[in-house]
């Protein structure tokens, strides 16, 4: 099972590698506008805050506690994206691993419903360390729609949409390391000249429980490749696979459940435009973009939801000035 160390969870692989660790940690971030714009990478805020699931049992549904996993505080409409970060034993060398995202269940780059292991055709995950982040749902080529918390039981979230009900919510995730033979031929093939991890997308600015918990939404556009696998479907050790699930808790009522206070809410995408931040473009590996979701692709926007449901505009959704971006 995965540990969880100062705000991020920890996966080992001791068979297959002594030296090795994958980091995935929870990034506050700007919600982009939710537009027809296809907006550039904003920035991280920071970690959420991680907690143990088991912790605060006296405090949750029974449903909850049996899912266990680790919970982490979101305001609704806040936007999130998830930082991967793999280290390998090699000075310059990462430990490759598969990463299969699921929110309410439903596979973030396929929108198919969650399955155990790992498939191609479509590929139905991500590889680190070609793929440093995954910001969203995979709703075409080169193209996500931002992860946006919202209530479940009101319609708003993927899950919702594709099955018609909200009953998971959350996210789940499922880590698989390589096979330990295919790794051993990776450290002889693969040497590569050091470098120096670095965030790229780094903080810019300071920045009882009700049933039933947060769902992710489909937020705004982003410019975002998830890349296809270069190794063969059967390098991958999947009886090594590690997963977790990650409850999402309206960050409202965080204080009653935790005892803390939870995270201010986050700057809008308009303040940080104000401001004149800069925004980020990212050119990692070079190969063509997974296609991403056809049902993905179909599923509605938080925007366009609302503006179903109460014939309003969603607050904050207006095109901001992007003119400021820097190659990662």
């Amino acid at each position: 099972m995965p540990t969880l160390e100062d705000d991020t969870l920890v996966f080992r692989f001791p068979r297959i590698e002594e030296k090795t660790n994958f980091f995935i940690s929870f990034q506050r971030t700007l919600r982009i506008p939710d537009t027809e714009t296809t907006y550039p990478l904003p920035p991280g805020f920071g970690d959420f805050p991680l907690r143990h699931a088991e912790d605060y049992a006296g405090k949750r549904s029974a449903a909850a506690v049996l899912r266990g996993g680790v919970v982490l505080p979101m305001w609704q409409a806040e936007a999130m994206w998830l930082r991967f970060l793999s280290l390998g034993p090699d000075w310059g060398l990462d430990f490759p691993v598969a990463i299969k995202v699921a929110a309410g269940k439903i596979n973030a780059v396929t929108g198919e419903a969650w399955r155990a292991g790992l498939h191609r055709e479509p590929q139905d995950y991500v590889v680190a360390p070609a793929q440093p982040w995954l910001d969203g749902f995979a709703v075409e080529a080169g193209v996500i729609r931002q992860f946006v918390a919202m209530p479940l039981g009101e319609g708003y979230s993927v899950e919702g949409q594709l099955t018609g009900k909200e009953e998971w919510g959350g996210l789940q995730i499922e880590v698989t390391p390589l096979k330990a033979h295919v790794w051993q031929k990776v450290r002889r093939e693969h040497k590569r000249t050091s470098r120096i991890m670095t965030d790229s997308r780094a903080p810019a600015v300071a920045c009882s429980v009700p049933e039933p918990e947060m769902g992710l939404a489909a937020g705004g556009r982003m410019k975002q490749e998830i890349y296809p696998d270069r190794f063969a479907l059967e390098d991958w050790d999947m009886e090594a696979s590690e997963r977790v699930f990650v409850s999402l808790l309206n960050a409202k009522d965080w204080k009653s459940v935790t005892g803390e206070d939870a995270p201010n809410q986050p700057p809008t995408a308009d303040d940080y435009a104000r401001a004149g931040l800069p925004w980020f473009e990212h050119y990692g590996v070079d190969q063509s973009a997974l296609p991403g979701g056809a049902n993905l692709a179909d599923a509605k926007s938080v925007a366009t939801l609302y503006k179903e449901k109460s014939g309003n505009t969603f607050q904050y959704s207006a095109n901001v000035d992007v003119s400021f971006v820097k190659i990662t």
